[in-house]
């Protein structure tokens, strides 16, 4: 029986089939939409810079000379 833990509530969910779980990662739409609302607020945001392998923004050969 797969089991998973929703990311936003912690609430641990277990169901026969991952078909039965629409919402998965999250154990419902709420939480499915509380998460959404924390990358819109700006709670959630990424550290990280891009890697270099991938072109900058406005640049054609990716900024390097």
């Amino acid at each position: 029986m797969p089991s998973f833990e929703c990311p936003t509530c912690r609430k641990t969910i277990a169901v026969d089939s991952l078909l039965e779980a629409p919402w998965r990662p999250f154990c419902s739409r709420r939480c499915k939409l509380v998460d959404l609302g924390r990358w819109f607020d700006g709670t959630y945001t990424l550290n990280e810079p891009l890697s270099r392998d991938e072109p900058e923004e406005g640049t054609r050969d990716g900024g390097q000379a």
